[in-house]
């Protein structure tokens, strides 16, 4: 069942299309901390952080995955938000057929680039060859990863926040399994665990599509909608490409990051391993948050309701906050015992060093929540290159605070790099929504002057709405109004 998320009031329609994308982005969390637990405890605290160190090259390939499919099914929420059927169905064939070029592509790309960036960011001696073993297995299985991205961003396009939730349910209770199978049974070390997420990752893609097509009709394409203009796949590069550099450049930026925590030596990889893998699971609902802010956008200005979008985004800051103060309260008190979990080497040194990165976040969180919020709402209203430019102010701030605070003050400076780069790029995304929501009210107003700005995409669309209107009357209205 599809959702539409320009009716109804908005904090409602928010929440309840983000609590099952929180709970599957939760899922994928622990089965990605799943593996680097099973790691430290059936190997080593060695292998712990070696995975660990992946983490950043991981979010390079991935992340840039990630965004361009979320690219792609803005096209498709915009196009679903002004109620055209037809545009829906040549969206999911341009994306698909720009997937599967794409996943070839940055395949190969990844799995050779993998020892001169390993060498580059200074990895350990005593890790660097867990770190490749595991990136590696990942990075082969890239496809399973990029469709199964593509499905969920596409089943949110049309309001299913559900359908992939309960794929990723599935899959993560697989991946546990093949983690014990494949590294304990199949002696595979590393690489088994990195060969259980792509497979689990497999498995949930497919169930997304099974399901897309068989209950979704505005999902059901023929080899005609794969026929479209190069302008129409252009606009789809156009949306993802930025989001997609956006997570790349966050990802230089990260890899710097650690680098310079590779510098303090492997017990501090350890640590922040570990530390970083709980952070990741708690800040789950702000991610979910911007996915959702980012499909109530993307319907809302396909439908031409921006004031909507505005009420909307107030409200995701709102519950940002809430799910901020939860959050800090969850790693304070449990940041020690949880960290316990990843390793029976884990030493009082660990310890200190993981409690004190989660005490840093988790007190810094509502600044991320301004991240999710604003970020998401200008790629729902298509403005995904305001999106890459706040990426690369992160970016700046965060090496900047790596190199600089960690020379300084040593762990604490990698501790304080994160909050440093989403106050940054919170200055930016804040004030650039503000002055595009400015302009969509003055071109939605009755007094606009030839001078202003205009935004060709939404005139776009609201000439296809009028379009399908006039197409949609009796004939005796048609006579009517041409007389």
């Amino acid at each position: 069942m599809t959702k539409d998320l320009t009716a109804g009031k908005p904090l409602k329609s928010i929440i309840f299309f983000m609590l099952p994308i929180m709970i599957g982005n939760i899922f994928q969390q622990l089965y990605s901390m799943a593996d680097t637990i099973i790691v430290g405890q059936t190997i080593s605290s060695q292998a712990l952080a070696g995975v660990g160190v992946t983490n950043s090259m991981s979010l390079l390939i991935i992340g840039f995955v990630q965004g361009l499919t979320s690219g792609f099914s803005v096209k498709t929420s915009q196009m679903f938000g002004a109620h055209d059927e037809e545009g829906v169905k040549k969206s999911l064939a341009a994306s698909l057929a720009l997937s599967a070029a794409i996943s070839v592509a940055l395949t190969f790309l990844a799995v050779y680039t993998t020892m001169p960036l390993l060498r580059l960011m200074d990895t350990p001696e005593d890790i660097i060859g867990y770190s490749y073993d595991y990136i590696v297995a990942v990075y082969w299985g890239l496809a399973a990863t990029v469709f199964y991205n593509l499905g969920s961003a596409m089943l949110r396009a049309v309001g299913d926040s559900r359908t992939p939730l309960i794929f990723l349910i599935l899959a993560a209770v697989l991946n546990v399994g093949l983690d014990f199978l494949f590294i304990m049974q199949f002696d595979m070390g590393v690489a088994g665990a990195g060969w259980a997420t792509v497979l689990s990752q497999a498995i949930s893609a497919v169930g997304c599509f099974a399901v897309m097509f068989a209950k979704f009709p505005v999902y059901r394409i023929g080899f005609k909608h794969f026929v479209s203009s190069v302008k129409f796949y252009f606009q789809h590069i156009t949306l993802g490409l930025p989001m997609a550099l956006q997570f790349s450049i966050i990802a230089v930026g990260i890899m710097v990051q650690q680098s310079a925590l590779n510098s303090l030596g492997s017990v501090a990889v350890t640590a922040y391993t570990a530390a970083n893998k709980i952070d990741s699971i708690i800040n789950q609902s702000l991610a979910a948050l911007g996915a959702a802010v980012a499909t109530f956008c993307g319907q809302n200005y396909g439908a031409g309701k921006f004031d909507r979008i505005r009420q909307g985004v107030k409200l995701s800051m709102i519950v940002g906050v809430f799910c901020s103060l939860i959050g800090f309260a969850f790693v304070a008190l449990l940041a020690r015992p949880l960290t316990m979990l990843f390793s029976s080497e884990i030493t009082e040194e660990i310890l200190s060093y993981s409690q004190q990165y989660l005490i840093w976040q988790g007190a810094m969180y509502v600044f991320l929540t301004a991240i999710y919020v604003y970020r998401n709402a200008l790629q729902g209203i298509g403005k995904s290159t305001f999106a890459m430019l706040g990426g690369g102010i992160e970016v700046v701030m965060r090496v900047l605070a790596s190199l600089l605070l960690t020379h300084a003050l040593g762990y604490t400076g990698i501790c304080v790099s994160n909050p440093a780069a989403w106050i940054g790029a919170d200055i930016f995304f804040v004030i650039s929504y503000m002055a595009v929501m400015r302009s969509l009210r003055r071109h939605k107003g009755v007094g606009k002057t030839s001078d202003e700005p205009v935004d060709e995409d939404h005139i776009l669309i609201e000439r296809e709405r009028a379009a399908r209107r006039e197409r949609a009357l009796p004939v005796e209205e048609k006579l009517e109004k041409a007389a």
